[in-house]
């Protein structure tokens, strides 16, 4: 993947930074695969916003993704790589050996032709899924389970891994993208490799019509506000106002928000490094 620096012909070009898209292989999804998908624009079922800064953008189609990876011992060939407008990864089509054909977030350095298969006692190579007690430590992975066969979870955006750090009893030790290490039970699949699309978050959108294709309505800023819109809003002139919380009063920096209680905590080992 590489990104592409455009001539400053129009304003919206002048600082625009953009994928090349050279590893697409194929711009038409497979049609049993898709469906489409109704934008809400942020309302409820009565029609009142719920949510703001959502609205517009482009249409989409769905690609129902693979994430469970529970075809065992069949080996399938990667057809086409894709753009999909739903995530920030590329995905892959596969082919199985039996004819059914199905898309996976498709890993950094996969190519067409190549075979992937997932189950028990498979080689831990690029796009293989394996049970994390089978996968060596060290390796590189991404779309992990939390439970054993509920689907991938984590590490499945763009350029996105973790990393199998250890063994302890019936739990993996696995090093995460937030640098959180946390025990997950060996029983739960991961995938090879670490997510395509790894310059992703490199590329600059050059203009505000671009976050709008995207759904993304402007967002005003609470210190612009009215003190009944805002706590931080009101004040002569460009006032600062004071500190930085939420439109519901929740502090914005440095106040955590987990719960003390919540039941994962046994399970993390150490927290995500603060940046």
């Amino acid at each position: 993947m590489a990104l592409k620096k455009l001539k400053p012909t129009t304003p919206g070009q002048r600082f625009k930074v953009a994928s090349t898209f050279e590893e697409i292989t194929s711009s038409t999804p497979h049609k049993a695969l898709v469906y489409g998908v109704k934008k809400s624009g942020g309302r409820n079922n009565q029609g009142k916003m719920t949510m703001r800064y959502i609205g517009g953008g482009h249409k989409k189609l769905y690609r129902f993704i693979d994430f469970r990876r529970d075809k065992d011992n069949i080996p399938a060939t990667v057809k086409t790589i894709e753009y999909d407008p739903n995530r920030t990864a590329r995905i892959a089509l596969i082919c199985y050996a039996d004819g059914e054909k199905s898309y996976i977030v498709a890993p950094n350095g996969l190519k067409v032709g190549q075979q992937v298969i997932s189950g028990q006692g498979v080689a831990p190579e690029l796009g293989n899924t394996l049970l994390l007690s089978e996968i060596p430590f060290g390796t590189l992975i991404h779309n992990i389970e939390l439970a054993p066969g509920q689907g991938a979870k984590l590490a499945r955006s763009a350029g996105s891994y973790a990393q199998l750090m250890s063994r302890d009893g019936k739990y993996a030790i696995v090093k995460m993208p937030s640098g959180e290490t946390r025990m997950i039970l060996q029983a739960c699949r991961a995938t090879i490799g670490m997510v395509s699309n790894v310059e992703h978050n490199l590329e600059i959108s050059g203009k505000a019509g671009r976050s709008r294709w995207l759904g993304r309505r402007p967002r005003n800023r609470g210190v612009v506000m009215n003190p009944v819109d805002h706590p931080m809003g009101g004040g002569e002139g460009r006032a600062s106002g004071g500190q930085p919380r939420s439109r519901k009063g929740i502090p914005s920096k440095g106040y955590k928000t987990r719960s003390l209680k919540k039941h994962s905590d046994k399970y993390i080992i150490e927290r995500r490094k603060n940046k």
